[in-house]
């Protein structure tokens, strides 16, 4: 599928602007459509590429980059989590805890309670995915 080294780096590049894409428009609804749209990709195509570029199909990926941003959040002493769930994406507290907790292994409130540099360690932990 992804053998030719000039396809591979097309491919790739398209990833990185999709992934560009992302930051820049996290706060907006992000669909597989529209991410398809931006790297020029058919919906099943885009899945392929990005999951073999990134690991992880692209809304696990926007799932994965709110929760690091709800963490920073968090790290940077916001004070209501209600408030970050929100900006997350997320329509309710309780979702943003279940989700929080299965991506970083503590609720929001657990995480808060962390020392600055034990919260940034696991926020890069979980870049390494």
């Amino acid at each position: 599928m992804l053998t030719d080294t000039q396809s591979l780096q097309e491919y790739a590049a398209c990833v990185e602007d999709v992934k560009r894409y992302i930051r820049d428009h996290i706060h907006e609804p992000l669909d597989r459509e529209t991410l398809a749209s931006v790297a020029g990709f058919s919906i099943p195509h885009f899945h392929r590429v990005f999951r073999a570029h990134v690991g992880e199909s692209a809304i696990s990926y926007v799932r994965r980059m709110r929760l690091e941003r709800a963490g920073r959040k968090l790290r940077m002493g916001a004070v209501d989590i209600t408030e970050v769930a929100l900006a997350a994406g997320y329509d309710s507290h309780a979702a943003f805890g279940k989700a929080f907790k299965q991506q970083f292994g503590l609720s929001p409130s657990e995480f808060r309670q962390l020392g600055c540099t034990a919260a940034t360690q696991l926020l890069k932990k979980d870049k390494s995915i």
